[in-house]
């Protein structure tokens, strides 16, 4: 599935550290970012959960949730967070039904080897449901501040 601004965010449920759940049914009715990122405790993902991380009392300040989604498992989650002191909810997509309903899993070549996996993107949602914002191929570096800019847009 190709989503676009103005669709309706597709539905998901998934376990999030600290034994909990994240779904677009509990979020319904307030803004949401959903960013989606290859693993944990590599150096491009760890700069991104940290750049949210520092910037998730502004997020909440707006009203909006922030959800990292990876394929760990939820103690790797744990792990990542509490090595890094992160402070927002890391959800787990191990079968990558989720990744796949956004469309952000496929394949991805890295040094001419060619391999399934999660591609960095993020998706602002508003409280109706509906994507507003989509960055594809993120790159780290000002991504946080790009989200936070259209999230206080809403």
């Amino acid at each position: 599935m190709d989503l676009k601004p103005g669709d309706k965010a597709p539905p998901f449920k998934l376990s999030t550290d600290g034994g909990g759940t994240v779904s677009l049914a509990a979020l319904k009715g307030r803004p949401f970012v959903l960013y989606f990122y290859p693993k944990d405790n590599t150096p491009g993902c760890t700069l991104e959960a940290q750049g949210f991380s520092e910037n998730v009392k502004k997020f909440q300040r707006l009203g909006v949730e922030v959800v990292g989604i990876s394929k760990d498992d939820v103690a790797s989650h744990e792990r990542f967070k509490s090595k890094y002191g992160l402070k927002l909810v890391l959800a787990s997509d191990p079968d990558v039904e989720t990744a796949k309903a956004y469309g952000v899993w496929g394949e991805k070549t890295l040094y001419g080897r060619k391999f399934m996996g999660m591609e960095r993107a993020t998706f602002l949602v508003d409280s109706r449901g509906t994507v507003r914002e989509i960055w594809r191929k993120v790159k780290v570096a000002g991504h946080v501040e790009a989200v936070l800019a259209a999230a206080k847009a809403l």
